[in-house]
């Protein structure tokens, strides 16, 4: 959990006894390799801290093809906004790529967080707007850039996830086929 607290502390100072109340609010769960944190069409109940492990978010179409929105790794948050802040049906299936840890809030947990701690609620209401900002960036990135620019900006952005997950994923969050991210790759070893 001390990653979490370093994490908030970069943003807001809290009491020690604000600490304590937040730390006990907080729910834990561990997910094997494989298991869904949330599943298309549930109702998303959790924010979600990464403690350890890797997820990766994602939207299943009616053809079966897997569309990846984003990965998360330790430091990083997970959930499907739009269905937790609605608490509507979520749209996206969060997946476990590692066994992976979270520190999860609920949606009754964070208001609550709000009412006893308020500068809570500009701490969250900070992660949403960065969330939101990233999600548009990428929106831009994709109709702007080529894909080997993609897959660059990628590269250098998110340099500890490459490594930890397989390069049909990359492919699949580039919005390209795995044979094309192998050229893209084959033609980078040669510059």
């Amino acid at each position: 959990m001390e990653s979490l607290l370093n994490y908030i502390r970069k943003q807001i100072i809290l009491t020690k006894a604000e600490e304590e109340f937040l730390l006990s609010k907080i729910f834990l769960r561990k997910y094997l390799k494989g298991q869904y944190v949330v599943q298309q069409g549930d109702i998303c109940k959790h924010e979600c801290f990464v403690l350890s492990g890797c997820t990766k978010m994602f939207y299943l179409d009616d053809d079966g093809q897997e569309h990846i929105i984003l990965f998360s790794i330790e430091d990083w948050w997970t959930s499907d906004l739009g269905s937790f802040i609605t608490q509507t049906p979520s749209d996206f299936n969060i997946q476990c790529l590692e066994n992976t840890e979270l520190a999860m809030f609920s949606h009754d947990i964070i208001e609550e967080l709000y009412a006893e701690i308020p500068k809570l609620e500009r701490f969250f209401r900070q992660i949403i707007e960065r969330a939101f900002v990233a999600s548009q960036k990428r929106i831009v990135r994709n109709f702007a850039l080529t894909a080997k620019d993609r897959y660059l900006y990628f590269r250098k952005q998110y340099p500890k996830i490459e490594q930890r997950i397989p390069q049909y994923m990359i492919a699949s969050y580039l919005g390209i086929s795995k044979e094309f991210l192998s050229k893209i790759k084959s033609q980078l070893s040669i510059e």
